[in-house]
């Protein structure tokens, strides 16, 4: 079902959005990027035949878009649709991805030959996400229906990871969303992909397969590792393109959010591993570096195999929506397996030393829920500061900061949004036990903590799965201090974001600290799962890292 579209046709769509913003203080009308090498650059340059980008098969459209000051930009852009990435698609619905490219923004011409490109994924749950249909930019979703059932057999407290649903109130700006549409602090959708393009910046929307995904012998196609060996077969597409397709490929940006999230984080981490490449042989990609420059990453629903272990850790204390408490043994059980596994990272951070469970909470609370707050506060008028401390006593304001216990933060959150275990449910129920699920096996365990639980003690765990979660978890590429990995980071999370726990954003960024990266990690507070706070600050960090030099069009 590939599609071409209809060259150099203008077609005027006034689709505003609510959210969207132009990078410090102007548009990008023509740029050059600086000469830092993007990824490792050992893999061949081109394409040829079915992956070769035809530069003029595009449709060119007008739209309207909203910046987050609330000023509306006309846009008008060059729209490449639905163009199939691999050779030897199993499904091209999915293996497709859109590219709009800017020409002018407000009447002003726009060359973005030299610009920043934009990888906005648009994932969530793990689920199938097309682009398809789409069209215009920012127009990819997540398919399928949920599929995997609620999280731990709980009910009432269906996981937002895994589900279509919107996430429980439990803080500001929740919302169930895929790479491209995430939520500010005023509940208004934020659109990355058309914020890229206002910007000035070329945007690259690719679809994936997905874990729902079943064709009519009842196989699973979708399920781990397919989705990121889809997005690793788009990022080839784009860097062998290199000279036809609009844009600086040596700086590509990966955006996503919750499960999106954890894919643009294992896009970073994993550029050119060689243990995909038997997945995307199979896949025709093409013969080019899958490495990304950057990787932008909203709360990332990713190191599935610890994920359990450190979700009781941190919300272990927190009773479930109902009021009911969770299983305390195996709560227990898990909360203390987790100080192993936070040993065994050896992460070291200035002023607490090495980061183990002991002190971990202690770090979280000084590097990130303290500063947090106090930026949140600072921002308030002086009658709504004071209301706000009024109704929660818990935070001590004084010279200007905010300083409280760990325990007083989790009172403060509130329910957690699942049950035990959260991501390897004893009853298979989970959208992660599906993720890993294989061939006309829709759910499996993948950890011996649930797999011996509900059968022998000495039970192991299916060969060919190690392997496959190793594939799912940028944690694994960041042990191995993968060369290729990005070395620009943007990480955010909600501070009310009990999807996982708080803990995966803290070891994924410091991490990457230790490996001397440049992170610019955040937590937003009060923030719930979906949340995007700053993306006009996202956006002028994309030009920062990549050099990307603004000047006016002639």
């Amino acid at each position: 079902m590939k599609h071409r579209a209809v060259k150099r046709r203008s077609v005027v769509l006034g689709i505003g959005a609510t959210a969207g913003v132009a990078a410090a203080g102007g548009f990008a009308l023509s740029a050059q990027a600086s000469g830092e090498s993007g990824g490792s650059g050992a893999k061949a340059s081109g394409a040829s035949g079915a992956l070769a980008f035809d530069k003029d098969a595009y449709t060119e459209l007008t739209t309207t878009i909203t910046d987050s000051a609330g000023d509306e930009h006309e846009v008008k852009y060059h729209f490449y649709k639905a163009i199939t990435y691999v050779t030897k698609p199993v499904d091209e619905k999915y293996q497709s991805l859109n590219v709009s490219v800017p020409v002018e923004i407000d009447g002003k011409a726009v060359d973005a030959t030299g610009a920043p490109i934009l990888l906005a994924n648009s994932v969530g749950g793990y689920m199938p996400s097309s682009v398809a249909e789409a069209t215009g930019v920012g127009g990819g979703e997540m398919t399928g229906g949920p599929g995997g059932g609620t999280t731990g057999g709980a009910s009432a407290s269906a996981s937002p990871s895994t589900s279509a649903s919107a996430s429980s109130g439990t803080g500001t700006g929740g919302v169930q969303s895929g790479g491209n549409a995430m939520v500010n602090a005023q509940g208004e959708m934020v659109n990355l992909g058309k914020l890229a393009l206002v910007t000035g910046y070329v945007v690259v929307e690719p679809g994936a397969r997905g874990r729902t995904l079943v064709d009519s012998d009842g196989t699973y196609y979708g399920t781990a590792p397919a989705a990121i060996v889809d997005l690793k077969a788009a990022v080839r597409y784009v860097r062998a393109n290199k000279g036809r397709i609009p844009g600086n490929t040596d700086r590509i940006v990966s955006s996503g959010t919750s499960a999106g999230g954890a894919l643009s984080a294992l896009l970073g981490a994993s550029g050119d591993s060689p243990l995909y490449d038997t997945y995307l042989k199979e896949l025709g990609a093409a013969d080019a570096s899958d490495a990304v420059f950057a990787s932008g990453d909203w709360c990332p629903i990713t190191d599935l195999e610890h994920a359990d272990m450190a979700y009781e850790w941190n919300w272990g204390a927190n009773k479930l929506s109902s009021g009911s408490p969770v299983d305390r043994t195996v709560s227990k059980e898990l909360s203390t397996a987790f100080a192993d596994y936070q040993a065994s990272l050896k992460l070291r951070a200035k002023g607490f030393g090495t980061v183990t469970a002991r002190n971990l909470d202690e770090y979280l609370v000084k590097t990130y829920l303290e500063p947090s707050a106090t930026k949140y506060l600072a921002a308030l008028s002086d009658s709504d500061r004071a209301t706000y401390l009024a109704a929660n006593t818990f935070i001590t304001w004084s010279g200007g900061r905010a300083a409280f216990s760990w325990a007083d933060f989790l009172t403060h959150v509130g329910a957690r949004k699942k049950d035990t275990p959260a991501f390897d449910a004893f009853d298979l129920s989970s959208g992660e036990n599906n993720l890993f699920g294989t061939g006309t096996t829709k759910a499996r365990h993948f950890t011996l903590y649930s797999l011996r639980h509900e059968g022998s003690a000495s039970a192991r765990l299916p060969g060919d799965l190690p392997g496959k979660i190793d594939l799912m978890n940028p944690m694994h590429f960041i042990a191995k201090r993968n060369p290729a990995r990005s070395k620009h980071w943007w990480i955010r999370v909600g501070t009310k974001d009990s999807d996982t726990s708080l803990t995966v954003v803290g070891n994924l960024a410091l991490s990457l600290e230790n490996l001397g990266d440049d992170v610019d990690a955040f937590m937003y507070w009060d923030g719930a799962h979906g949340s995007n706070e700053d993306p006009a600050d996202f956006m002028a960090w994309i030009a920062k890292v990549t050099g990307y030099k603004k000047r006016s069009a002639k």
